[in-house]
């Protein structure tokens, strides 16, 4: 008899069998379930404190995604050979877990929570990221937390003008839109994707699409639950205090106080007027302790009934605005002299400067996955130092939301990136958020956009990003374009739109109610075109396209085509050849298997050199052509030039000079410069050279017919 008391769900899902399974591994855990698609599995477990933190206003949640390498077989390449330090994929996974299982915990729960979803095997064709949200989803709905799923996730594709569930991996290039949709039976919780311009309808079709595909994963996460799901925890409700405490607060006319502090516009003047209210709330509680311990709560929830109360009321904003409404847009290009292409973008109190650094290939970042490594030339880095908000703290490595940003700005400006054979050159872009109230990725997609085209990199459209907001109470709702900080914190969605004139590149929602419905998303992406178009109205006030050329301090890329069989000798043995031409010319130079051969750099005269060093190598002598070549040796019935790089040919006593030759090394010695004429090939392809039928002065052709002395 078995130890394990196993319980299994198992349905058919876009074509392949999911199955959950619980009771055989970790059970130690709170709840644990492993979820197989295809064959890529993937262990969720979730664990969570008995105790919860006393005082905490916020939910101390966890989410990590770990991708094992021997999940496909291989052994880690680093020097320890074993996995270290999360990836940026692991980390933009974690998120992915994280995002819409948050707002999902009831509203009281204080208990320090673990999610670690485990990937174990990974079958090269079903992406374990939505098998790991599933799995985490299962774990939390049998696991007695208080979690108010479950929650399905799916990915959708649009192939040839259809949707696809699920599309596997290596249909990921062929699709137009790769979005991932997670949330509830009722409505939509999280969306992420990026698109190649796609309509906000197609958009909106891919999201009900995707929401009504894992309705099917509810119902077998349910199945599971109802079949091992452990006794619910007990979840406190509020303190006691919370009332006694808003009482005093109102009575004490702290209402009418942060109402009057919320009108300032100025967001430092405004923090510190709120600041100062708080900080009369906590005198009056004296040195009750019970209360004081509650009072950021009762403070917060009383700032949230004044920002979102007044918005529903009167339409009007926190800064004066309504909600359509973007603020003052202020772009620069070329503020930084010696980049290879900048921008400054400033809206409102939110400000990016995005830096562009060109490179060759040999700047690629090489990026290790379980699906094997790759090269990607594009490269965009967020950074948020803590002045941009008025703050000390941290600096140094990025964080996740530091890594998420930058994905997200990212993925809104690579489908506008020309090809590596248009333009052949490693971009990277660095965005620095100087200041911050309200969305600085979207302000990051911008100051991209224009450091690109200031760059001179041609792209195919400008880029523009819009963050969206929304105040949800009862049947009332309003959307709200280019949310401020305090909007977003207050508020209940964030919903980012990126795109050009013609369409969207990359959209992100994040939910903080348990849903919301088509018609609230139909309304944003609405007003969020509208905004979008505004803000690219602004840009192009600074620069309307790319310009004509890359700037003069980057590096000059000129790509040179080689025969196939000729790559070993541009190479050399052990890279001898391209490495003197390089140390020679000052040149960086890339060539591979097919080829293509890429001459960079700055100085005009270095990359020229570099390549009529590469042609000479790799041409063939015609017959009767004048070469420069250098004699290499020195021999009784002639000397041989090396010309056209590695070539080498015989110029016989004979053809040394109109005038007799008694000895050769009375015309010439090792190391000259001469010019040659190729006059023939030998039975075995050597070839003949002549240095008396060409003027050693001025290189002209003296002819082949000159009679010979005496």
């Amino acid at each position: 008899m078995s130890m394990f008391n196993v319980s299994r769900s198992e349905i058919e899902w876009g074509g392949r069998k999911l199955i959950l399974e619980s009771g055989r591994v970790a059970r130690q855990a709170s709840g644990a379930v492993m979820a197989t698609y295809g064959e890529t599995c993937v262990l969720a477990t979730a664990v969570a404190e008995k105790n919860g933190r006393i005082g905490d206003d916020f939910f101390p949640l966890t989410c990590n995604y770990e991708e094992k390498s021997y999940a496909a077989g291989k052994i880690p390449g680093n020097f320890f050979r074993r996995e270290g330090r999360p990836s940026e994929r692991e980390t933009l996974i974690s998120r992915l877990i994280d995002r819409p299982i948050r707002p999902l915990f009831a509203s009281g729960f204080r208990n320090e929570t673990q999610v670690i979803c485990t990937v174990l095997s990974h079958d090269m064709e079903n992406d374990p990221d939505i098998v790991a949200m599933v799995a985490a989803s299962a774990a939390l709905t049998i696991s007695g937390l208080p979690f108010l799923g479950p929650l399905g996730a799916a990915r959708v594709g649009y192939i040839n003008g259809a949707y696809v569930l699920n599309p596997p991996i290596d249909t990921y290039a062929s699709s137009e839109l790769e979005l991932v949709v997670a949330g509830t039976r009722e409505g939509v919780l999280m969306v992420e994707s990026q698109a190649r311009e796609l309509s906000e309808d197609i958009m909106l079709g891919a999201v009900t699409f995707g929401h009504d595909g894992f309705q099917p994963v509810i119902d077998a996460i349910i199945a599971l639950a109802e079949k091992c799901a452990k006794e619910p925890w007990e979840v406190p409700g509020p303190a006691p205090e919370v009332a006694t405490v808003r009482e005093k607060l109102t009575a004490a006319g702290i209402a009418s106080d942060l109402a009057e502090a919320y009108t300032v516009v100025v967001k430092q003047d405004r923090y510190k007027r709120v600041g100062e209210v708080k900080q009369r709330a906590v005198a009056m509680l004296g040195d009750n302790q019970a209360e004081l311990a509650v009072v950021g709560k009762v403070f917060k929830g009383m700032e949230s009934d004044v920002v979102r109360g007044n918005i529903l009321k009167t339409g009007k904003r926190i800064d004066g605005r309504d909600t359509k409404t973007v603020r003052p847009i202020e772009a620069d290009v070329h503020v930084l002299p010696r980049a290879h292409g900048s921008a400054l973008f400033t809206r409102g109190e939110t400000q990016s400067l995005a830096v562009v650094t060109l490179g060759t290939s040999q700047d690629e970042q090489i990026v290790d996955v379980l699906q094997g490594e790759y090269r990607e030339p594009f490269l965009l880095h967020y950074n948020f130092p803590p002045f941009s908000v008025g703050e000390t703290g941290r600096t140094g490595s990025p964080g996740r939301r530091e890594v998420g940003h930058g994905k997200l700005a990212w993925r809104a400006l690579k489908p506008m990136m020309p090809s590596k054979q248009d333009f052949p050159y490693t971009i990277r872009v660095v965005s620095e958020i100087t200041e911050s109230n309200g969305s600085s990725s979207m302000a990051s997609v911008c100051g991209g956009s224009l450091a690109l085209m200031d760059a001179g990199v041609p792209m195919a459209r400008p880029v523009a990003g819009v963050a969206m907001g929304l105040i949800k109470e009862g049947g009332e709702y309003a959307v709200l374009t280019d949310i401020l900080g305090d909007e977003d914190h207050l508020g209940d969605m964030d919903f980012k739109v990126a795109g050009t004139t013609k369409g969207i590149t990359s959209l992100q929602m994040d939910i903080k109610i348990t849903s919301i419905t088509k018609e609230i998303m139909d309304v944003a992406l609405r007003q969020a075109h509208d905004g979008r178009l505004h803000i690219l109205g602004e840009m192009s006030k600074a620069l309307e396209g790319a310009r004509d050329d890359v700037s003069s301090t980057a590096p000059k890329i000129t790509i040179v085509n080689v025969p196939k069989e000729k790559i070993r000798d541009v190479i050399g043995q052990g890279g001898k050849v391209i490495r003197e031409i390089c140390e020679v010319t000052g040149a960086k130079i890339d060539i591979n298997e097919e080829g293509v051969v890429k001459v960079a750099s700055a100085d005009p005269a270095k990359a020229q050199a570099a390549i009529d060093w590469i042609r000479g190598i790799v041409a063939e002598p015609e017959m009767g052509v004048i070469y420069t070549g250098k004699v290499v040796k020195v021999v009784d019935f002639g000397a041989f030039v090396n010309f056209l790089g590695s070539k080498d040919g015989l110029v016989h006593i004979s053809e040394l000079s109109r005038e007799r030759v008694g000895k050769v090394a009375d015309v010439v010695k090792m190391g000259d410069q001469v010019k040659v004429k190729v006059v023939g090939f030998d039975d075995r392809g050597k070839v003949k050279l002549s240095m008396k039928q060409v003027d050693q002065e001025t290189g002209a052709d003296l002819g082949a017919d000159m009679k010979k002395p005496g």
